[in-house]
């Protein structure tokens, strides 16, 4: 009697919409623990950083030559370079306790124009500062 020359592997997956569209989710064990907070806030946290970075230090001149070197337009560079410029007990929240944030990542962008006192009260769910500012 021979072995099977095929091997089943099992893995439990989720299908969930996102943004209108079917997401394949793989279980919880399998993917990193972000804590809550949706990779893209964090990944978009990370790249308006690294513009920051490359500005400070010379390697690109204007959010211009960003723009044109991710190939993306450089008004959504500009709205998310903001990002760079949030609160420090904000950012700790968001990168270092995992806290999700109360707003979407455009929000996000938004809150950076408030005070360091204003953002954490916006971000994370007592927004009726950041509400009033945006009428």
């Amino acid at each position: 009697m021979s072995a099977p020359t095929t091997m089943r592997v099992f893995i439990p997956l989720t299908i969930r919409k996102r943004n209108g569209r079917a997401k394949i989710v793989p279980p919880s064990d399998m993917v990193p623990d972000t804590g809550g907070v949706d990779p893209h806030v964090l990944k978009a946290i990370a790249r308006a950083w690294s513009w920051r970075r490359k500005l400070e230090s010379g390697m690109v001149g204007t959010i211009q030559d960003i723009a044109h070197a991710e190939d993306i337009s450089d008004r959504y560079v500009g709205r998310m370079l903001r990002l760079a410029y949030l609160a420090p007990a904000v950012l700790e929240k968001l990168l270092v306790q995992r806290a999700p944030p109360a707003v979407s990542i455009k929000d996000l962008a938004m809150v950076a124009e408030l005070t360091w006192m204003e953002q954490a009260n916006a971000v994370f769910g007592l927004g009726a500062c950041f509400a009033s500012r945006r009428s």
